[in-house]
């Protein structure tokens, strides 16, 4: 059986991995987030948004695979639109950083280059450096990060999301990561039960242009958060927090940049 050659991707994170394998050329379709790497999306067609994709847009593309993806809520109903199509696809469900492993390699395995897939996981394995952490760690003084995916309701990762792994393997902990889930509202309420040492602001479909770091300051319940306190808030695009690809590895040294800065004395 030979590998599929007309791909649509309805998410930017396949996007992106097909990108990542060298076969950008294969793609025929993308949902209309794609936006990375620009010189490739740009001139291909749009398939709508990754929660509401044209099915006679996909079909009409005459695809020999579509990578859809379960990481995004309501993509349920994408799914049940490719099958009842009868268009073959791939639905990845990552939740922690072996799972992007695990997807990039079945996705180049089914796209005939298994090899490429090894390759690249290798490459993101070495560029994370998972087993080396800055000093703070070692000494047990690790830095609570929280990651915001949304403002009202704030919506952070609990413990089954690859942002918590990051956030370790960074060196820092996240407040919220011992709850068993992927991600969740905290409470209007309580949030002055917490106290990360920093907020990172990655708004899920919001240009970084946009984030505003007064919408953190100004919640009530916040004033008394050492992040707040010290001026603690950075930006950090979703684009390389929540998109489970190669891009993880930027998303990583981004953290690690934050780690260090709030673990420095004085």
């Amino acid at each position: 059986m030979s590998s599929p050659q007309r791909v649509v991707s309805t998410t930017c994170s396949n996007t992106e991995i097909v990108c990542a394998l060298g076969l950008a050329s294969r793609l025929v379709g993308v949902d209309n987030h794609s936006d990375y790497p620009e010189q490739v999306v740009a001139s291909l067609p749009r398939v709508g948004p990754d929660l509401f994709v044209d099915m006679d847009r996909v079909a009409a593309l005459k695809p020999d695979l579509v990578l859809a993806s379960l990481t995004v809520p309501g993509h349920e109903q994408v799914i049940a639109g490719l099958e009842e199509r009868g268009l073959p696809y791939l639905a990845p469900e990552p939740t922690r950083l072996r799972h992007v492993f695990r997807d990039i390699e079945e996705i180049a395995h089914a796209l005939g280059v298994p090899d490429r897939g090894d390759a690249l996981v290798s490459s993101m394995r070495e560029s994370l450096d998972l087993d080396t952490l800055p000093s703070s760690s070692a000494a047990g003084s690790r830095p609570s990060i929280l990651v915001e995916w949304w403002p009202k309701p704030v919506i952070v990762p609990g413990r089954e999301s690859w942002v918590t792994d990051l956030i370790e393997a960074a060196g820092g902990v996240n407040p919220r990561g011992s709850r068993p889930v992927k991600s969740e509202p905290l409470d209007p309420d309580r949030l002055d039960e917490l106290d990360p040492d920093a907020v990172v602001i990655s708004w899920c479909g919001v240009p970084t242009a946009k984030y505003r770091t007064n919408v953190v300051q100004r919640r009530k319940g916040v004033q008394r958060w050492s992040a707040i306190r010290n001026g603690r808030i950075f930006p950090v695009p979703e684009a390389v927090l929540g998109r489970p690809g190669p891009r993880l590895v930027e998303g990583l040294r981004r953290l690690r940049e934050i780690v260090r800065e709030v673990s420095a004395p004085g």
